[in-house]
């Protein structure tokens, strides 16, 4: 028991780190090992990239040659698979795989139906005849049964299985004709070949169960013996691991290709979802097939049979011939013959593009060779590093470069039957099922490697696809993937023995969420330093009743007024003390640690005010937060998180912004004919036409920042149907130009022709001269490039617009009518300072023309406020309870790590945190995924229908449904928060 327990805790410790990186595609197994996807998402694109790729690529035609459209994927699987286009699609496909794995022109390559085993019987049935005199065979694996054999398993010994039941059966077959190798994969010399008196080797030895490849020397050698009588001797090789996993120089490639026969399942070489094979033959085996069937040993089921009679009245007796059978021509480009099997096309098809998408991703078969012997490297180098797993095939130049065989090393287990259970629950692990502790402790798949089953009774415990279709990067992974499996596998195993004996282990105490990293034993104070409710409640103050029924909510306490400096229990402790405004006052309250964080809106904090846990700003800009603790208000290089709540008040602030532009645009003069109606002073029919006015759609909106606010104000006025340009970085262009705005390079450029301008920018960072980088970023440059008569409205920071440019560019009438929102504060001494100071002498000079608010836009709306107030409670909660920091301003701390951003929904930028909140509510990913089908289905059928007089039915037959899915789709994408740029 006591080793048992030691393994088990050595296991874990090999294990603590935690799982390795996943790899980039999970599909190790035989199957679709080119489909190089990293995930669902991926797959299903693919699937889509096909569908057009198929629709580009084959046409429908009139009898004049008019292009009537494409063949869609649906049509295709619908027909027979014969004529058109289908023939065209299996003569692609032919002549694709011919020149891409490089089949010399003059070797004609058949297809048919079948896979490893039943193809590749196929092909040695035409080639070897016990009727033919002097024929003898090598076979590159040991006889069956042979102790040598039983190695392998039962897998490596059905090839020769075949072969000798095929010679055994036939009147004048013998086993004598046949030679096998004394150890798998074994070409002997061309002397040895000579002697033996062989004139067909049979090639199976360089296999995917055992994962085993020539050696160059080796292949040399082979070819040397067929050189030497080119006609009569003949070389089948099974090449379902090898196309593109050749590990020998180019030369001897070329020359392995033009002058062996190549046998491939092709289902397995490129992915597909069809059963075929294909056979490349030289001329010199093309003439031993005709030869054979002058005078066949056995009978070849016609659905099997390469050659067809040459006079169809004459099946039985007349003579037969290659010339039309399922073959292809390269030097012609054309299929000799026809094929008995109704293939799937689509298959085909898949064969085609997956091969031509392999090229396009990594080019040439040449470089597939060398990316699968460098796999093969990075393999062995692994190994050698270390001494759990060991390479299945000992020879490190047999080891094969498109799969590969590992077993494990482990000297602590001993019992065959615990190495099985163990090496089966990795597999669990590896895959998608994941494990089950005895104590009820699981652990999810790590979905890195599905079906790397080794084959029964090869020397190996895993087997999985390393081909260069795979990065070297993604090998590793594997590699660690699989260590780590048997670890984790191990420790379950030694629990359930351990079990059995009376020995159990506690289950995990851990529970869901995040691990709280807070002192259970530590009071913490937070102060609340701005009004957090802005309507009026019963006794006449504005009413905070909300946001302290949340921080209740949240396990913490709400009181009315600050701390005391008496001893408070263990938690967090919010204290409210909006009324804070002096800079005596602040000092005093927040300069000698009274309060471990802060939350505020409007109040300015000394330098020297400290809050180590952090502070939160309800709103976006943070200039007011100037501590050091946290780094002053750009958040750089402080001890203390800071943090924002921004969009709260994007909308309120945006739609104050339009309310000011509403005064004046469109130019109605409401008062004036208020005052004439009252009156009993206007006639509708006669005095309208003294009110010309004009609407804001079809005018232009100059927007300068595309942050949360200048967002949502540009919303608006495309709502009003103006046209809107925004400028912003490059880095924003596609979003901006995805929504529908102009995207604007200079802010020149989003004024030029603007009737309206917005600046939403903030401040950006102060310079070492104490000047804010967007200050008088709207200049004169700027106010020029308007239409005359235009409208300013900057509801950001009072100094992002030049007032003295300002003032020029209203005195010429360039700009009509200005609204300025910016701060204003009075001194102890009455004067006053803030940003509005420069506007203030304006009004004389242009009365009725100037609108100015104190900033009021934003902080006057009280629902912003208290959700802006809610969510930061949640932030300073989670930086101080978990050291996750939210919307973090600046840099995120030592030992802090960020919790990304979080918005209002709709609002700034979509996050994960929004798409993954959305995938929590099955019912609406589901109605999401439908609306997005139907939409899919729908165009795409619209798209590939030509004809007028059809794609007029599809659309009176589906275009309700079209429409209803159009706005569900808008509906749900603009509710959700599913519009604007990526964060």
């Amino acid at each position: 028991m006591s080793d048992l327990e030691a393994q088990r805790k050595t296991a874990i410790e090999a294990t603590r780190s935690g799982p390795p990186p996943r790899t980039i595609n999970p599909f190790f197994g035989v199957g679709p090992i080119t489909d190089v996807i990293q995930d669902e998402a991926d797959g299903r694109k693919n699937r889509f990239e096909f569908d057009r790729w198929l629709e580009t690529n084959y046409r429908k035609l009139d009898d004049k040659g008019n292009d009537l459209g494409p063949f869609t994927t649906a049509e295709i699987g619908r027909s027979m698979h014969r004529g058109y286009p289908a023939d065209a699609i299996l003569r692609d496909m032919m002549f694709h795989i011919h020149r891409y794995f490089g089949f010399p022109k003059e070797n004609q390559m058949a297809v048919g139906l079948g896979g490893g085993h039943s193809g590749y019987t196929v092909a040695i049935m035409h080639l070897m005849n016990p009727n033919l005199s002097g024929q003898k065979l090598f076979v590159d694996t040991p006889r069956p049964e042979t102790e040598e054999a039983n190695k392998g398993g039962f897998f490596r010994q059905s090839w020769g299985t075949q072969i000798l039941e095929l010679q055994q059966f036939a009147a004048n077959g013998h086993e004598d004709k046949v030679v096998f190798a004394t150890a798998e994969g074994t070409i002997p010399s061309a002397d040895e070949l000579e002697s033996l008196g062989i004139t067909l080797f049979v090639g199976v030895g360089h296999e995917t169960t055992g994962a085993t490849t020539y050696t160059t020397e080796e292949v040399k050698s082979l070819l040397e013996w067929l050189d030497r009588d080119p006609v009569n001797r003949h070389a089948m090789i099974d090449a379902t691991s090898m196309l593109g996993s050749m590990p020998w120089p180019q030369d001897v490639v070329e020359a392995f290709m033009a002058k062996c026969n190549i046998f491939t399942p092709f289902q397995k070489a490129i992915g597909g979802v069809s059963g075929y094979f294909l056979a490349s033959f030289t001329p010199a085996a093309i003439q031993l097939i005709e030869d054979n069937q002058k005078n066949p040993a056995w009978a070849i089921a016609r659905q099997l049979k390469l050659v067809v009679p040459t006079d169809a009245k004459k099946p039985l007796t007349g003579e037969k011939t290659v010339g039309l059978g399922p073959f292809y021509d390269a030097a012609a480009d054309k299929m000799t013959g026809g094929v008995i099997n109704t293939f799937s096309s689509l298959a085909f098809a898949e064969t085609t593009y997956g091969l031509l998408r392999v090229e396009k991703m990594f080019g040439s078969v040449e470089v597939m060779n060398q990316r699968s012997a460098a796999n093969r490297a990075q393999i062995d180098e692994w190994l050698a590093g270390q001494d759990l797993l060991v390479a299945g095939v000992g020879d490190a130049q047999k080891r094969g470069a498109a799969v590969t065989l590992l077993a494990v090393n482990d000297s602590g287990i001993t019992d065959p039957a615990v190495h099985a259970r163990i090496i089966a629950r990795s597999k669990q692990l590896l895959g998608y099922e994941g494990l089950t502790h005895p104590n009820g402790d699981y652990e999810p798949g790590l979905d890195a490697a599905r079906y790397v089953n080794a084959f029964p009774g090869t020397p190996g415990d895993y087997r999985a696809w390393i081909g260069g279709i795979r990065d070297s990067q993604d090998i590793v992974r594997l590699l660690e993937n699989i260590s780590y499996a048997y670890n984790r596998a191990k420790v379950v195993v030694l629990e359930e023995e351990l079990a059995a004996q009376g020995t159990t282990f506690e289950a995990s105490t851990t529970a869901g969420g995040d691990v709280r990293k807070d002192d259970p034993n530590r009071a913490y104070r937070i102060l609340v330093a701005d009004l957090v409710g802005l309507k009026f409640g019963a006794d006449g103050q504005p009413d905070a009743s909300a946001v302290k029924a949340y921080v209740e909510e949240q396990g913490a306490t709400f009181t009315y007024g600050g701390w005391d400096g008496s001893d408070l229990p263990a938690g967090q402790h919010f204290f409210y003390l909006p009324d804070l405004s002096t800079h005596e006052e602040l000092t005093a309250a927040c300069c000698d640690n009274q309060y471990d964080a802060v939350i505020a809106a409007a109040t300015f904090f000394p330098e020297n005010a400290t809050f180590p846990e952090g502070g939160v700003r309800i709103g976006a800009g943070t200039g007011n937060m100037a501590c050091a603790c946290w780094g002053g208000g750009d958040g750089a290089g402080g001890a203390a998180p800071l943090m924002n709540t921004p969009s709260f008040n994007s909308r309120a602030t945006a739609q104050t912004a339009m309310k000011a532009l509403l005064r004046v645009l469109p130019d109605l003069k409401v008062d004036e004919m208020h005052k004439r109606v009252v009156d009993g002073d206007f006639d509708t029919g006669k005095h309208l036409r003294d009110y010309p006015t004009e609407k804001l759609e079809g005018k232009r909106l100059g927007v300068i920042g595309y942050g949360n606010i200048g967002r949502e104000v540009a919303k608006l006025g495309k709502a009003f149907g103006m046209s809107v340009a925004i400028y912003a970085r490059e880095r924003h262009r596609q979003w901006i130009e995805s929504e529908g705005f102009i995207y604007a390079a200079t802010p020149e450029e989003a004024a030029e022709g603007a009737d309206v301008l917005s600046p939403h920018t903030g401040l950006g960072a102060k310079g070492a001269d104490g000047v804010f980088a967007n200050a008088g970023l709207v200049g004169a440059s700027v106010l020029n490039a308007l239409n005359d008569g235009a409208v300013l409205v900057n509801y950001d920071r009072g100094e992002v617009v030049d007032a003295g440019a300002l003032n020029e560019a209203m005195a010429s009438g360039k700009v009509a009518y200005a609204a300025i929102d910016a701060d204003l504060f009075v001194a102890e001494d009455g004067s006053l300072f803030g940003p509005m100071v420069p506007y203030r002498p304006l009004i004389e000079a242009y009365p009725g023309r100037l609108e100015l608010l104190p900033h009021a836009a934003a902080d006057t709306e009280h629902t912003s406020r208290v959700e802006g107030a809610k969510q930061a409670v949640d932030q300073i909660l989670s930086a101080i309870r978990h050291r996750k920091v939210i919307n973090c301003k600046g840099d995120v701390p030592e030992g802090y790590v960020s919790g990304g951003a979080q918005t209002v929904p709709g609002v700034g930028k979509v996050s994960a945190s929004v798409i993954a909140s959305v995938a929590e509510d099955a019912n609406t990913l589901t109605r999401l995924r439908d609306t997005v089908e139907t939409l899919a289905a729908i165009w795409g059928a619209i798209e590939t229908t030509r004809d007028p007089v059809r794609r007029a039915e599809l659309i009176e037959r589906h275009g309700e449904a079209l429409t209803l899915a159009t706005n569900t789709l808008h509906r749900d994408f603009d509710a959700l928060g599913l519009v604007g740029a990526y964060n």
